[in-house]
């Protein structure tokens, strides 16, 4: 870590020294945003679920569950969810989305000031609605208070090597307070205010990395194109709630994506490819030893798509493979012959925009012309 360069802080960016933060769930990415946080010079104490955890964490100083081998800085405090959120100005949740509404709920119960801001680490969809993350967290506590995390992060390679975050809120004082404690960290940051555009680009890629895991066997080809049709159908619902499009193309988009396809340690990769090898998805989390956000999120992304009226036959279609409704033949077959809709460049060209570009053209000619005609006389002019 010492001899890597570190990114630049722009002048501009708050100095959040010494403020307080808390990570809620102790897996292998919230562990390793609260080695990240406590590095950048945040006061960090890192919750796990019981006291128990929370003591072994402490005697080993280390993950040995989640992020083996990966040391604690001295400055990171341990605890549990018992010991509540009073003194925490930042409160990072790092809990998988299906459990968000439960923890929102005993959030007041742990003492949280009315000042402090939550911000969302999950990149999996909310039940049973489908939504992103921080809709939910909106709707609790009030826009200015609520931020996400996105981008190409796998926990083991951001605290030895590096990252590129995305710090996502409508409130910039909070997304840029937190990706300058990430530069600080040694991590590359970049400061958002589309949230549910990156929450989106998230969710698409888990999708689009477990489709691509799933058809593998039948060929590159398809793995591409089932992680590219998944990708365009969610793009179109993320423009639908108002998502930007670089929030897609970005690094919490297809930098993700890239990252998450070619990892061989990727838990969403290797959940496609177990579906592939026909394992049924009750024992695709036990096989792999954590959760995976894209088994529980894409049949809500599916309904969610089908509810905007978003023509997406791809994702539907992986839902149907996740439940053990579409065969894995059927859902190659449908990846291989599903034809996109046409895209937003056939339409019609503006009136007037080829006529200004043709008379620029004609301008450029007859200045030329004229040139060509002086060098003949003999005038350099």
């Amino acid at each position: 870590m010492a001899d890597r360069p570190r990114p630049q802080l722009p002048a501009r960016l708050p100095t959040p020294l010494g403020r307080r933060a808390t990570v809620v769930g102790a897996g292998s990415f919230g562990t390793a945003v609260a080695v990240l946080l406590a590095r950048g010079g945040f006061r960090t104490t890192l919750q796990a679920r019981t006291p128990e955890q929370a003591e072994r964490l402490q005697a080993d100083r280390q993950n040995e569950a989640y992020l083996s081998g990966v040391e604690f800085p001295k400055e990171l405090r341990i605890g549990h969810v018992g010991d509540g959120l009073a003194k925490a100005e930042l409160v990072f949740l790092g809990v998988p989305s299906r459990g968000l509404e439960d923890v929102i709920a005993t959030l007041e119960g742990t003492g949280l000031s009315p000042r402090a801001s939550i911000i969302s680490l999950a990149k999996g969809l909310v039940p049973p609605e489908g939504i992103a993350p921080t809709i939910l967290l909106t709707r609790a506590f009030g826009a200015d208070r609520v931020a996400c995390v996105g981008g190409p992060a796998h926990a083991r390679e951001m605290v030895s090597e590096g990252a590129g975050l995305v710090v996502a809120s409508t409130d910039e004082e909070l997304a840029t307070t937190i990706s300058s404690v990430f530069i600080r960290a040694g991590v590359v940051c970049e400061s958002s205010n589309d949230p549910v555009g990156v929450e989106l680009a998230g969710a698409a890629k888990n999708a689009a990395a477990l489709a691509a895991g799933a058809t593998e066997r039948q060929g590159l080809n398809a793995a591409g194109a089932a992680a590219g049709h998944i990708f365009a159908e969610v793009w179109r619902f993320a423009e639908a709630q108002g998502a930007r499009p670089e929030s897609m193309i970005g690094l919490a988009g297809t930098g993700d994506l890239v990252a998450t396809a070619l990892a061989p340690q990727s838990r969403n990769r290797r959940a496609g490819e177990l579906l592939g090898e026909g394992v049924p998805t009750a024992e695709i989390p036990g096989r792999i030893g954590q959760a995976v956000e894209a088994l529980e999120s894409v049949p809500l992304l599916a309904r969610a798509l089908e509810r905007s009226g978003v023509d997406a036959p791809v994702t539907r279609g992986l839902a149907d493979l996740i439940a053990g409704e579409l065969p894995l033949d059927g859902w190659v077959a449908l990846v291989r012959t599903t034809v996109p809709p046409s895209p937003a460049r056939w339409r019609p060209r503006p009136r007037g925009e080829g006529e200004t570009f043709r008379a620029r053209m004609r301008t450029r000619w007859e200045d030329r012309r004229a040139r060509r005609a002086a060098r003949r006389a003999g005038d350099p002019e």
